[in-house]
């Protein structure tokens, strides 16, 4: 996900890529010119602000996009901050304001479920730095020492006179001072505000139209386009005739943009839109015109029996294992390209002269947006800047490409000075998606006499994010990311199982189809062939599929424990209502534990009724428990959304799913009941968002497998015949 500069650029991408670690709090630079800041509410530090009327300003360098984020991380700083919550309110700083700071405020990034656990500490510590500035100065003003007051709710108080004063009428002294360089943190079993299952900040705004989304955004003679970018992967432009729609009704210009796009610029989208449908187009379709689904298909089974892999995790001899095994199990799974099918498509707003270009969008790293649109704009870094909104979803797409911002930034230097807000259709968006990329795996398991695992070879074959959007990140040409949530160590994602003998690897391929971060990512699969394949090792055995995974669990305590929450919640050994079948699954990524038990029903006409979900989820911390069940819930929904419908196709070179009418997303009425399990046991941060969708999918196929007998190795299940003869 790093973005690259010029060679003159280098010292903004060192900074983009540095740790949060060692942050100046204290550090003071205006977020705004001179005379502006002279009005401005006192700045305590970078994280705070007071305001006369005592409203405390959180500024968040995450963003908000329907996971929770900006109101966990305003609480992690209003409890060391010992404010009064109901004053408390929130902003984004942009990530210009940001480099001009020397990065005060850290990643902008928000992904990988990091949102609060890779910022958790900076920000717990701003707030508590803002907090003994404010009691200094009070104490300063009394002439008493500091130890002698204590801050509640936004008040100061000297306990021996019972003088008291508010964070307002001190916040201006307050910022003055110099910042404490560690200021210490309450332990989590002292938190008042953090840990609480607090309203949303963002809400209100959402229930009352208030809230602005990028979609939303307006600006004084702004003009609106709409684009089309060649529908073929590694297609150009060749030609267009602009004549015959530059005199359609509110029509402004019709502009190249870069080698493969023109858009449409006029007074309304609809009408750029509807110029753009009547605008004759000549494409140059390149060299994957005749690339399909079925020849992607067949590359990558080559790859499951070739003979060079990247290993990910290796322990004992498998080959020794599984000629001397007892009994030995192969299955071959697939996990097709998926779509993010974020509710807002991708759109972006961008004004540009000579002098300055300013980007207003949704973003999940502005950072990278920033860079991203200072490239396009041809202007040193210090005259672009992007404002961040919040997101109508991002799910990942909105983090690892933002070639909507470059397209925005280029149309806009075709009206100089003039705002243009660029907003891709559905079907744009649907065919240049990032999409999660497509696998198979061979799985290979060896059993002893005793029904035993004792190898296992899981062979991944299949495309590399990294090896797209990051070349760079890669390991002598391995892809680490592959192996999520199958490694042998580490805290992102551990490899639960006890199997003395195992081997996973990965044969890259790398279809001509740009794979993106799908919430999840490579989790999704890998947690999904796993397992699936313990199921049926279990099966093979004659043994249930929980004590099965009990006997190779003894040491990840951990991955035990929610795998047993799950099971003694949802009555696994008890019998089900009549109809109903159950499925297991455990997995650990992101940092965090997560079990789940489904609950399915299989129709005599083969559809599939997922009626309840039983999950358990062990993150460490919890911020905020209403949002994690939110988080929880709302993952479901997604992974089920890819279980049961997701799939993107290729033919002749292009995507064939063009809208939700070929490209479903799971209903109201198909969401089953979800009963979440939140149980942190401390010591450790994890995520949240995304945890809980890997277990959605393996633990639905595993429960159709135990009502059907029939197991399904390829996704959706849509393609699937469940009929009953």
């Amino acid at each position: 996900m790093t973005v690259h500069f010029k060679p003159s650029r280098r010292g903004f991408l060192a900074g983009s890529a540095a740790t949060a670690a060692g942050l100046t709090l204290g550090f003071h630079v205006p977020l705004v010119g001179e005379a502006a800041a002279q009005s401005a509410p006192p700045e305590v530090n970078a994280w705070v602000v007071v305001k006369p009327d005592d409203t405390v300003v959180i500024r968040i360098a995450r963003v908000e996009m329907g996971q929770g984020t900006l109101t966990g991380l305003a609480q992690l700083a209003a409890e060391e901050l010992e404010a009064d919550w109901s004053k408390v309110t929130t902003e984004y700083p942009t990530p210009g304001q940001n480099l001009a700071r020397k990065r005060v405020w850290g990643n902008f990034s928000t992904a990988g479920s990091r949102g609060i656990r890779e910022s958790q500490d900076y920000v717990r510590k701003g707030g508590a730095a803002a907090r003994m500035m404010l009691v200094q100065a009070a104490a300063n003003e009394w002439g008493v020492p500091a130890g002698e007051c204590r801050a509640q709710k936004g008040v100061i108080t000297h306990v021996g006179s019972g003088r008291s004063v508010t964070y307002g009428k001190v916040a201006e002294a307050a910022g003055r001072l110099e910042a404490p360089k560690d200021p210490p943190l309450k332990d989590p079993k002292d938190w008042t505000i953090a840990g609480q299952p607090l309203k949303r900040l963002d809400t209100a705004g959402k229930l009352n139209g208030s809230q602005v989304y990028s979609i939303d955004m307006k600006l004084p003679g702004m003009l609106n386009a709409a684009i089309r970018d060649c529908p073929i992967f590694g297609g150009k432009l060749k030609s267009f005739d602009a004549a015959k729609v530059e005199s359609m009704p509110g029509v402004r210009k019709v502009v190249r943009v870069g080698d493969t796009g023109v858009a449409v610029i006029a007074d309304t989208w609809w009408r750029a839109k509807s110029a753009l449908d009547a605008l004759p187009v000549v494409w140059d379709e390149g060299p994957n015109a005749k690339l399909s689904s079925a020849a992607i298909a067949e590359t990558l089974k080559e790859g499951l029996t070739a003979e060079q892999a990247f290993v990910g995790n290796q322990a004992g001899d498998v080959k020794a294992a599984i000629a001397g095994a007892a009994k030995v199990v192969e299955a071959t799974y697939s996990f097709p390209y998926q779509h993010h099918a974020t509710m807002e498509p991708m759109n972006a707003t961008a004004r540009w002269t000579p002098e300055q270009c300013e980007v207003w969008t949704a973003t999940q790293n502005a950072e990278a947006a920033l860079a991203t649109a200072v490239q396009a704009a041809g202007l040193p870094i210090e005259k672009c800047d992007v404002h961040r909104l919040h997101l109508g979803g991002g799910f990942g797409r909105r983090s690892s490409s933002h070639d909507f911002v470059r397209q925005a930034v280029l149309i806009a230097r075709e009206m100089p000075g003039t705002p243009v807000k660029l907003i891709w259709s559905r079907e744009e968006d649907m065919l240049h998606g990032r999409y999660h990329p497509i696998t198979m795996a061979k799985m290979t398991g060896a059993l002893d006499a005793s029904g035993n695992l004792v190898g296992l070879h899981m062979r991944l074959a299949g495309q590399s994010i990294l090896a797209s959007i990051n070349p760079a990140g890669l390991q002598n040409g391995k892809d680490p990311a592959t192996f999520q949530g199958l490694n042998s160590g580490g805290a992102e994602g551990v490899f639960g199982y006890a199997v003395p003998n195992l081997l996973i690897d990965h044969a890259m391929r790398n279809p001509p189809i740009p794979p993106g971060f799908w919430r999840g990512v490579n989790n999704n699969q890998n947690a999904l062939y796993l397992e699936c394949f313990v199921d049926e090792l279990a099966s093979a055995a004659g043994k249930d599929p929980l004590e099965f995974r009990r006997a190779m669990l003894g040491k990840s305590p951990k991955h035990l424990a929610v795998l047993n929450a799950v099971a003694e919640k949802a009555g696994w050994g008890t019998p089900a209502p009549a109809g109903v079948h159950r499925g297991l699954s455990q997995h650990m990524g992101y940092g965090s534990y997560v079990a789940a038990c489904a609950e399915v029903r299989v129709e005599a006409d083969g559809s599939v009724k997922v009626l309840r979900i039983v999950a358990a989820t062990d993150p460490g911390h919890v911020v905020n428990p209403q949002q994690v069940a939110a988080q929880i819930e709302g993952s479901f929904a997604y992974g089920l959304s890819a279980a049961l419908h997701g799939e993107i196709t290729i033919l002749d070179g292009k995507v064939e799913q063009e809208n939700f009418d070929t490209y479903p997303v799971i209903r109201m009425a198909e969401m089953p009941r979800v009963e979440t399990i939140i149980m942190p046991s401390g010591g450790f941060w994890g995520g949240v968002g995304e945890p809980t969708i890997f277990v959605a999918a393996p633990a639905v196929l595993n429960a159709i497998a135990a009502a059907t007998g029939k197991r399904l190795r390829n996704m959706p299940i849509k393609t699937e015949d469940l009929r009953r003869v």
